[in-house]
């Protein structure tokens, strides 16, 4: 290969570059795949905390190499499932955690030393990695050998997914809490995933995909050096998380242009010099929105060529979706389907043989320039706002991606764009799927769970505790170690955000 990377021209050579190499258009990692794979990262959780442990279990068990946490509604809005609002979704579309207990269980007989966690968590971020981290404790795990992810992106959750709970002004607090807390104590933990992947499902294009994600990353990072935090000390410790859809080579040419241009931003205009400052570090996830009810089974084929072009784009860690999401949870057989999938692209495709093996393509090449351009005129949009935080709270970036979605559906609608069994290749019967079933008493059984875990603390120690969290709430303190204190104390999670609803408020769009 690297006989082929010396006969192209000189000038070619120098725009191209090297894996490894600033701008990492190519990639990261000198070697790439040819030295690691990728983590094949499954996203899994549903009903309790036993019930998703036993699938953890089973996934690594069958070669899965990382952890990836989906949690349920009311976890993802501070609310234990207890409470009236909880009603309905208790574990419905994720594992119901609320006390550290839960998160025992989650946890048991997995090494926290050995296994690497994405946790999908935004809002309460902090609450969940304080609760695992607490596990990790007891299991006699140094927090410095804990390694991971938090989601933790709010920005995106006020345009495209909605899981918010506090204003944008103390949400971005609890944030640069987070990368101060970690940078200190939790060093090789990720302590945010900033999101393109729910940005795109939403509706958004690839190009705007990536615009919107790097404008939501330098707010991050802005924030964070407003804190006083030293910008080579956290930078290296940020990740992102993009989708895979089904334009291979849009898709692979997004990841490159991504990498690029970030690198760009943090070396030449926020001034990084940590060469592992301007590296974008992502982890893909194929597109849950381009799969369908319609003949699911189709979905399979949609995934391998999302998952090869993730690869093609050089992601470090990757998931794909099982063939019946459309239709529900994954089934154990649907997720070890969508597994294999992984392990078959990596060890029988030889995709990984090579280095960047489609870079060089002239096509790949010219779309990667296109979709850089077009995503650095998006963040210059928005730089001209004020910043992400500015654009969001005009509602330009909701405007831009609902026009886009509308877009897409109307092409569709049309047939201008053909969607395989959906409006294009139909059949009149289809075989029936089966669907993974939650128990509709799970949520009776959560709230019992809950109500007697609170019975057995010492009730006067969880009140200090949460009185404590908010008086610091009212302070510049970073709450990190507080609320760690309020876990310690047998608070729940629901009681720990509310605290904090207490002081900051609730958001309410305009």
């Amino acid at each position: 290969m690297e006989g082929l990377f010396e006969s192209l021209p000189e000038n070619y050579r120098e725009k191209l570059g090297r894996p490894g190499e600033y701008p990492f258009t190519r990639g990261i990692y000198p070697r790439m795949y040819l030295e690691r794979l990728w983590t094949m990262r499954q996203y899994a959780g549903f009903g309790s905390a036993e019930e998703t442990n036993r699938r953890f279990r089973f996934l690594l068990a069958q070669g899965q190499t990382g952890l990836s946490v989906a949690f349920d509604l009311p976890t993802q809005l501070g609310l234990d499932p207890d409470h009236p609002l909880a009603v309905g979704e208790v574990g419905r579309v994720g594992v119901s955690i609320a006390t550290l207990d839960d998160m025992r269980r989650l946890f048991d007989q997995i090494p926290l030393d050995r296994v690497t966690t994405s946790m999908t968590i935004n809002a309460p971020a902090m609450m969940l990695l304080a609760m695992y981290l607490l596990v990790a404790e007891e299991q006699g795990v140094g927090w410095e050998k804990v390694g991971g992810t938090i989601q933790n992106d709010i920005l995106k959750e006020y345009v495209a997914r909605g899981t918010y709970i506090y204003p944008p002004k103390p949400s971005m607090r609890l944030v640069t809490d987070i990368f101060e807390f970690a940078s200190e104590h939790v060093p090789r933990w990720n302590t945010i995933s900033i999101s393109g992947y729910h940005i795109r499902e939403a509706g958004a294009t690839a190009a705007q995909e990536i615009g919107f994600t790097l404008a939501n990353a330098k707010a991050y990072v802005r924030a964070a050096l407003a804190r006083g935090l030293e910008l080579d000390r956290f930078a290296p410790r940020l990740s992102f998380f993009f989708a895979a859809h089904n334009d291979i080579f849009e898709e692979a040419a997004k990841f490159r242009a991504a990498r690029r241009l970030w690198a760009r931003i943090m070396k030449e205009e926020l001034g990084a010099k940590n060469k592992k400052s301007w590296m974008l570090r992502f982890h893909t996830q194929t597109g849950g929105s381009t799969l369908t009810a319609q003949q699911p089974l189709n979905n399979i084929v949609r995934v391998a060529y999302q998952a090869l072009a993730a690869v093609l784009g050089g992601t470090q860690s990757l998931h794909t979706n099982a063939y019946d999401e459309a239709l529900g949870l994954p089934t154990e057989e649907s997720a070890l389907i969508a597994l294999r999938t992984q392990q078959i692209l990596a060890y029988e495709s030889g995709v990984t043989r090579a280095i960047d093996p489609a870079g060089g393509s002239f096509y790949l090449e010219h779309l990667t320039d296109r979709l850089e351009a077009e995503a650095e005129n998006i963040i210059a949009q928005i730089d001209a706002m004020g910043g992400a935080v500015a654009a969001i709270e005009a509602g330009f970036v909701q405007k831009e991606i609902e026009e886009s979605a509308w877009r897409f559906q109307r092409e569709v609608e049309e047939k201008e764009r053909i969607i395989v069994g959906l409006n294009a290749f139909i059949v009149d019967e289809e075989p029936e799927i089966p669907i993974q079933k939650i128990d509709p008493e799970i949520e009776r059984r959560r709230a019992e769970e809950v109500r007697r875990y609170r019975q057995r603390r010492d009730q006067e120690k969880t009140e200090a505790a949460l009185e404590g969290l908010k008086a610091a709430a009212r302070t510049d303190a970073n709450l990190f170690p507080h609320v760690l204190d309020a876990f310690r104390a047998r608070a729940t999670l629901g009681e720990v955000a509310g605290a904090l609803r207490e002081v900051f408020g609730e958001y309410q769009p305009s």
